[in-house]
Parts: C-alpha cells; sequence; structure tokens
C-alpha cells in the first residue's frame, strides 16, 4: 500500500507545459524580467485582489527585501508559531526579533500581548497568517499605529485567502507569499512580495535585481531574486487550475471535520465566518489524557501504516539553537504556543486526496 503524503504538489498539464517552454526556447530569453514573468505578476494582482506584486524565486527572499525596503533596524516582534523562516529573516537583517505569544482560537500572533513587548527599539510587527487563517489584522494595524511601527504579513499560507471578499493582503504595509512545491499554489519554488504602491514596487523591483535603476546605475545595494520565464510560465498553467485544486481541499476538510467531530481529545479548527480560506493544512490538536495517547505516539503510529503527518510547527522558533537564549523566548513567556507545538498534528491534505485516501487516514485517528 502507497504512502499518504502530508502534501503533494498542484502540477500543470505537462503538455500545456512544453507549448510553453516551446515559446521560451523560441524567444531565447529565459530570465532577466521576460514577458512570462510579467504576465504573471499581472495575473497574481489579478487574481490575488491587489495593485502589485513583485515575483521572487522563493518565499524567504521577499521577507529579507521587505525589511530592507522599509528599512527596518532594531527590533521586531513577531510569532514562535511559524515556520522558521519568518525569524531567519530578521537574523539575516541584523534584527533582533521579540516573541509574543499566540491566541490559541487561531494560532496567530495575540494583539493583547504585543503592546507589553514593544521597547524604544522595537520599528515593526511581523504576523503571521498560521495555517492561512488570518490574523486580527485591525488590532495589529491599531497598535503599530499608535506607536509607529510598520507591520509585515509572512503570509506564506494565505494565498487567495479574503475576508468579506477583500484580500488578506490588503493589510499591514507589505505582505509576503510562498510558492514553494508545498503550498497550495506553486511555482516549484518561488514566492512573492505584495505591496500597495507604484514606487514601493519600483524600489522593490530594484532591490531583487542587484540594485539596478538602469543599465549603468546601481541605486540600492539589492540582491538576486529574479523569477525565470520557465517557472513563470508554470506558475500561469497552475493559476488556471487552483481554484479546483481548493475547491477539492476544502472537500477534504469537510470530511474531516465531520468524521473527527466528537472524537475525544481530538480539536481542531473551523472555517472562520466571511473568509475564504484555501485549507493549505488541516490541523489536529491532541489532548493525550483524553484522546489516549500522545501527539507523537499518534504521529508514528500512522506513519507505521503509510498516513505522514507532519507535526506543524514543532519545536517552536523559539527553541532552537540561534533564538532561544533571547530573554522573550523563555518558555514561561510563551506557554500557549508551546501547549499548541507540543499537540499539533498536521493531518494529509492536498488536491489529490482520494476517497480511499481520507478513509484510511481517518481511521487511524480514530482506531
Amino acid at each position: 500500500m502507497e504512502n499518504i503524503t502530508v502534501t503533494s504538489p498542484l502540477l500543470p498539464d505537462l503538455e500545456e507545459f512544453h507549448a510553453l517552454l516551446k515559446e521560451i526556447w523560441d524567444s531565447k530569453w529565459i530570465t532577466n524580467n521576460g514577458s512570462f514573468h510579467k504576465r504573471l505578476e499581472a495575473a497574481l494582482a489579478e487574481y490575488l485582489k491587489v495593485p502589485y506584486v513583485s515575483l521572487f524565486t522563493n518565499g524567504t527572499l521577499p521577507l529579507i527585501t521587505a525589511l530592507q525596503a522599509l528599512r527596518i533596524t532594531g527590533e521586531v516582534i513577531t510569532t514562535p508559531y511559524s515556520f522558521v523562516a519568518t525569524t531567519h529573516s530578521l537574523w539575516w537583517n541584523g534584527i533582533k526579533p521579540v516573541f509574543v505569544d499566540i491566541d490559541p482560537a487561531t494560532g496567530n500572533l495575540d494583539p493583547a500581548r504585543i503592546e507589553a513587548a514593544i521597547t524604544p527599539k522595537t520599528t515593526a510587527i511581523m504576523p503571521v497568517h498560521v495555517y492561512g487563517k488570518p490574523c486580527d489584522t485591525e488590532a495589529i494595524q491599531a497598535i503599530a499605529d499608535k506607536y509607529g511601527l510598520k507591520v509585515i504579513y509572512d503570509a506564506a499560507h494565505a494565498f487567495g485567502v479574503e475576508v468579506d471578499g477583500r484580500s488578506i493582503l490588503e493589510a499591514g504595509d507589505m505582505s509576503t507569499l510562498s510558492f514553494h512545491a508545498t503550498k497550495v499554489y506553486n511555482t516549484i519554488e518561488g514566492g512573492a512580495l505584495v505591496m500597495h504602491d507604484a514606487k514601493t514596487k519600483q524600489r522593490i523591483d530594484y532591490l531583487k535585481n542587484f540594485g539596478f535603476a538602469g543599465e549603468t546605475e546601481v541605486v540600492a545595494p539589492g540582491i538576486n531574486s529574479k523569477v525565470d520565464e520557465m517557472r513563470a510560465a508554470y506558475g500561469l498553467l497552475n493559476l488556471r487550475q487552483v481554484d479546483d485544486a481548493i475547491a477539492a481541499r476544502r472537500e477534504v476538510a469537510v470530511a474531516y471535520r465531520e468524521a473527527l467531530r466528537g472524537v475525544p481529545g481530538v480539536r481542531f479548527f473551523d472555517d472562520m465566518p466571511g473568509v475564504r480560506h484555501n485549507y493549505s493544512y488541516f490541523p489536529l490538536f491532541i489532548d493525550a489524557e483524553e484522546y489516549g495517547m500522545t501527539r507523537d505516539e499518534l504521529y508514528f503510529r500512522m506513519k507505521d501504516a503509510g498516513v505522514l503527518g507532519r507535526r506543524y510547527f514543532y519545536p517552536l522558533i523559539s527553541e532552537f539553537s540561534t533564538y532561544r537564549s533571547l530573554p522573550s523566548a523563555a518558555k514561561e513567556n510563551l506557554p500557549k504556543a508551546h501547549k499548541m507545538a507540543d499537540t499539533v498534528i498536521c493531518l494529509p491534505m492536498h488536491h489529490a486526496l482520494s476517497q480511499e485516501d481520507v478513509e484510511r487516514v481517518i481511521a487511524q485517528v480514530k482506531q
């Protein structure tokens, strides 16, 4: 029996991709802001309902570049409950991360904890829309406005997510996206930065191309994070089918909820009112006393049966060697984040799961 993987990449039709590759080969323009690159930026801006998108070669470089573009220094308030790239982007910019606990109802940064962490060195807040669930953007923005702080959202999980018909990417000063192969929408490797005005878009485009503003003019110490034409073409094809993939993911989420609701010791998130979710992940939270086994015991039992879950996010970023000595990384400062990290297991969630696959996963949890 084949393994059921926790994720599976959304792949475009191979013949259609070959046809676009033929166009690229004939043009002999394979990188440096080519026609497919321009078309994908425009198509993504339209799909995501945002004015400006700048493509990147992965999802980490937009974070690093956003911090550069906004000239962020000193300290940035962020969450320990995320993928390490969130905090690594701060470290690479010589910025001190300050960890704040989460709201267990969403897994997101708790706005009620932010003000107490602000110091004279604080220059920004970097929240994450965890599992694609929208942060409390209004509360976070009110704090940022009060203290004159910038807000950069790590929206790696939040492709296409909307609140009351408006893109979650409208929030804050900038938002970043990841188009890694494991995401709802992918360009194999890739990412993007979303901004709100043409001037910022131009500055970002300079920064991702070594700082070049013209053939002989360099205006900033930029980096090379441009997307090649092959991945841009791949991304255009995937954009055509992402809505169908999200719909398939939703069916899986509904099946999991219907089957697992009421199982003692098992908790999961329901959809949020007014939110268009993308169903990027399906985390369970295991109460060992009620469920009869720990999260780790369930994880390894599933693995032995060929059902590959993921303990995402475990351990907390604040537990890694680079960050554990920070005062804000103290365990007593982050009790809710620790509890979530110690109990979470993400079930397989992707567009290609069959009914049989879903039933196998459910059987392992209910066993």
